[in-house]
């Protein structure tokens, strides 16, 4: 049979199940869609899971990312640190508020490290934003020793679950943001997120602008025993989640270590696959710490190859097999080259890691057919373009 006629393999497919599709019945059929008891119980089982105080449901990671920021009261005038590594979400969200976004390079694991930190760091630094890359968790409490007034906001969009030195992501920083997409560890159908604290200050502030700055939510007005009246104490976004989606939610998050278990074990295949080719690096990790593998991305030794890593993926495209990259960097974007000045060639270690990343369909419900075929056509097609050995 020839690779055109195999059934494709997606970059990813999400594992809903019966139980997901019984739980979204269930709302459905309940008269009640948006925030209420879904999302309460949501937010009690993750705070539980994580051992945080707080625990606030919202539409995605991005608005939690932006209600922390918020409740920190970063504003004009204040420098947010964020690793160029990474999704413009962490950007995007310090130009809401007004805040200055300075990027800094990543260490050869694709983290903020502490030096990379230290030459980034400014008299204006408010907050520093670490992001666990595709579920590696940063080492927080180096960075800490770094910036001790900084207040550290985890993007924990590929992290659960995750741990550095023991701790869980949530609980490496100050506050946390966690993503429920829909190629996330988890997810609550599609979209959707939670911002974690221990904080009581920044959970109450967070909870007031979740949703529209007003003093009740919907469940508390609507709800058996609930209040017509409220009060808009600010202006507020439109932030919260439905319990449609945590529904949703709270079946995956039972599922939580059987659908992580199932990434581990395609993560364990791919290594075994690529660990003596020369072509290619497999992701780093770090011994002892907990890798949510959200992202299985390896590196092509672009130096033993007659072809880029646009043609590798382009040719893993004609044998059905989706594949993507994380993340081209920010200082490459036009955006942040005008707003901030950066330009290509700020920040080599990015830049040399985007240049040869792939990133390789990991997911729940692979079968071990599908992930040695995906090994087996990238080995496949890095030998038919590997460079002669000189003599």
């Amino acid at each position: 049979m020839s690779a055109n006629e195999l059934e494709p393999i997606p970059f990813h497919r999400p594992a809903i199940g019966d139980r997901e599709i019984a739980a979204a019945v269930e709302v459905l059929r309940s008269g009640w869609l948006t925030t209420g008891a879904k999302a309460h119980a949501l937010e009690a089982a993750i705070a539980k899971r994580i051992g945080v105080k707080h625990a606030l449901a919202v539409n995605s990671a991005t608005a939690a990312l932006h209600l922390a920021l918020d409740a920190f009261g970063v504003g004009p005038g204040d420098d947010v640190i964020v690793p160029v590594q990474t999704f413009t979400a962490c950007g995007e969200v310090c130009a809401y508020i007004g805040a200055r976004v300075v990027l800094a390079d990543v260490g050869e694991d694709a983290l903020l490290g502490p030096s990379q930190l230290e030459t980034a760091l400014t008299d204006a630094t408010r907050v520093v934003m670490p992001v666990h890359f595709g579920g590696q968790a940063v080492d927080v409490d180096a960075l800490r020793t770094v910036a001790p007034s900084a207040r550290f906001l985890e993007d924990a969009a590929h992290a659960l679950p995750a741990s550095a030195g023991g701790v869980p992501t949530g609980r490496l920083g100050d506050a946390a943001a966690f993503s429920f997409y829909a190629t996330k560890t988890m997810t609550t159908g599609g979209e959707g997120g939670m911002l974690v604290t221990d904080l009581d200050d920044v959970a109450n502030r967070a909870r007031l602008m979740r949703l529209h700055g007003i003093s009740a939510d919907a469940w508390n007005r609507y709800g058996a025993g609930g209040s017509w009246a409220y009060e808009v104490a600010e202006a507020g976004f439109k932030y919260n989640l439905t319990d449609l989606a945590a529904a949703i939610g709270l079946v995956q998050l039972e599922r939580l270590d059987e659908l992580a278990d199932a990434r581990t074990a395609i993560r364990t295949r791919y290594d075994a696959a690529f660990a003596s080719s020369p072509m290619m690096e497999r992701p780093p990790r770090r011994a002892g710490d907990l890798h949510a593998w959200h992202l299985y991305v390896v590196r092509l030794n672009l130096g033993t190859l007659t072809i880029d890593r646009a043609e590798v993926i382009r040719r893993l495209g004609e044998a059905g097999i989706g594949a993507s990259v994380h993340f081209i960097p920010l200082h490459l974007h036009p955006h942040y080259q005008q707003r901030y000045g950066y330009a290509p060639g700020d920040f080599p270690v990015a830049e040399s890691i985007f240049e040869r990343s792939i990133s390789l369909p990991i997911w729940p419900g692979m079968t071990e057919v599908e992930v040695d075929r995906v090994a087996a056509t990238l080995l496949e097609i890095c030998a038919a373009a590997r460079r002669p050995v000189e003599a």
